[in-house]
């Protein structure tokens, strides 16, 4: 990616909000930031959807400046690449709307990221031993305050940046998402 492509873009607007938290969206965007630009068919290819469905909704990630046209190989091409490496958005908005929205959006998230977690359980007992030690899932509870949290998820942001450019990755590297919940829990642990 481009330094201009390494930038997060920032999503206020509820309609932008809602727009992309639509679970095909969000598999889209994922696919432009993890393999660059990408046709309408090669992503209906790897989503197994139709080319139609999937040039609607990369139209629409463009429509929120989520993603663009690439240059073409020839004239016959059309691919698209995501505009940003990451995207943010409010949690805080004194608007109804938008927290909402945010909320929506965090919430499809949040199910995209239980369905892969779910597939990886599916094929685990077909990995390799190192990385079924490697891999897995954890909890652990803390006591912070809402300004000690901020910073110890800047100081995890901060340790995960030099793993992040694919082009600095070890031949025996591959993708792994990690996944931040930070949720404040009942004190008596009752959900």
């Amino acid at each position: 990616m481009t330094s201009e492509e390494r930038r997060t873009i920032r999503l206020d607007d509820p309609r932008a909000l809602r727009a992309y938290a639509h679970p095909l969206r969000l598999s889209l965007i994922g696919m432009l930031r993890r393999n660059g630009p990408m046709t309408a068919t090669q992503c209906a290819a790897v989503l197994d959807e139709n080319v139609p469905n999937c040039s609607f909704h990369l139209r629409q990630l463009a429509k929120y400046g989520l993603a663009q046209r690439a240059p073409a190989a020839d004239g016959r091409e059309r691919p698209w690449q995501a505009t940003a490496r990451s995207t943010s958005w409010t949690d805080d908005s004194d608007d109804p709307e938008t927290r909402l929205a945010a909320d929506q959006l965090n919430a499809a998230i949040l199910r995209q990221y239980v369905r892969r977690a779910e597939a990886y359980l599916a094929i685990r007992a077909q990995e390799p031993v190192e990385w079924r030690t490697a891999a897995g899932f954890s909890d652990d509870m803390i006591y912070v305050t809402a300004e000690q949290l901020v910073t110890l998820t800047e100081q995890v942001e901060s340790l995960l940046e030099p793993y992040r450019d694919k082009t600095a990755r070890a031949a025996e590297s591959r993708p792994v998402t990690v996944v931040q919940l930070a949720i404040p829990t009942p004190e008596d642990g009752s959900p």
